[in-house]
């Protein structure tokens, strides 16, 4: 392999609306890289307020909205679970991702969750997205779904968490 180690977590905080600890986001970030073999890729955490999330939200996705989440691939056409296969050193990067803390803060109170689990189950959102996983259909849900659980539950045995994915099924039929 061209990489000789592990390579950089970069995590900015660009909004001021709700107090972060970077230490914690990094560890939990630090684990689910372990867990799907993706230490020796760079990767970039982004936290942004509401008014910024709109913003990427209706450039990027037509949707002027704040949102929990959104990540921008290195690497446009991978399959669904492929691990990106770099050519040159400066490839060994996964992407960007967009964490909307305002609006996952918002969320964890009102849903009365711990808003660093919410933040981290958003996070291994985004990497998957990175990843290639979509949940545009029904199939794609269950299969990003599948991966997001897998990990978590691997990230629950060595942390002692017990966190469960955000994920809902839109695809489900309510009665």
């Amino acid at each position: 392999p061209l990489t000789t180690g592990p390579m950089a977590l970069l995590i900015r905080n660009l909004q001021r609306a709700v107090p972060l600890r970077r230490a914690r986001l990094r560890r939990d970030c630090q684990v689910l890289r372990h867990i799907l073999g993706l230490g020796h890729f760079d990767l970039g955490l982004i936290c942004v307020d509401n008014q910024r999330m709109r913003t990427l939200n209706g450039r990027y996705r037509e949707q002027e909205a704040a949102t929990d989440v959104l990540s921008f691939p290195f690497h446009q056409d991978l399959r669904p679970g492929d691990t990106p296969k770099p050519l040159h050193q400066d490839e060994y990067n996964l992407g960007d991702i967009f964490l909307g803390v305002e609006y996952i803060h918002k969320q964890s109170q009102i849903y009365g969750q711990d808003f660093y689990n919410v933040l981290t189950v958003t996070t291994l959102h985004g990497i998957c997205h990175l990843l290639g996983y979509k949940h545009n259909t029904e199939t794609e849900w269950k299969q990003m779904f599948q991966r997001e659980s897998n990990t978590l539950q691997m990230f629950n045995i060595l942390t002692g968490a017990s966190l469960k994915p955000l994920t809902q099924n839109i695809f489900s039929k309510h009665t």
